[in-house]
């Protein structure tokens, strides 16, 4: 269970390294756009643990709540294909007092490319009565530690295709 330490630094990305597999893709060697969703998803459920200590599970079970996508927007910039190596990083970007903004991007394996970026809104809701309900106790404390405070309000994913690009080719 998670357990906030006002002493320890707890990062805001989650970065993983996978190749893109062929069962993946489609006939042209490109990554399956339905399939971003899976390497992402998959990614960040084994980084969470390593990073932070945390299965989301236990939150579940413990607060009886859990988060439900209620919206994806996803920019295609450049085709992941068969056989690459690519760099998966996620963040959660956003936050309230119920809802939360995950974004996740890929890029090459030199993380000089964007390739994808994708924003998951979810909305934290009781298992039993399907409604919406407030983070609280450790809950709260993970989001307060590991939450960027971007503005979504205030840009679309356009605008982050745009940062994050401009982001990566100053790495170089």
């Amino acid at each position: 269970m998670f357990e906030y330490n006002l002493g320890k630094h707890y990062p805001q990305d989650t970065e993983s390294r996978v190749v893109i597999r062929f069962q993946d893709c489609d006939p042209m060697q490109h990554l399956n756009n339905a399939k971003y969703f899976d390497y992402y998803f998959n990614a960040r459920e084994d980084q969470v643990p390593k990073l932070y200590g945390l299965e989301i599970i236990d939150l579940i079970r413990k607060y009886e709540s859990a988060w439900v996508v209620y919206n994806h927007n996803i920019s295609y910039v450049k085709p992941a294909m068969v056989g690459e190596w690519v760099r998966i990083m996620s963040r959660i970007i956003w936050h309230n007092h119920n809802t939360i903004v995950v974004e996740y991007y890929m890029t090459d394996d030199s993380k000089t490319q964007l390739k994808n970026v994708l924003w998951s809104t979810m909305r934290y809701v009781t298992l039993k009565e399907g409604k919406s309900t407030d983070h609280t106790g450790a809950v709260d404390d993970f989001l307060k530690a590991t939450s960027g405070n971007l503005d979504v309000s205030k840009m679309d994913i356009r605008d982050r295709v745009k940062t994050l690009s401009l982001e990566l080719k100053k790495v170089i």
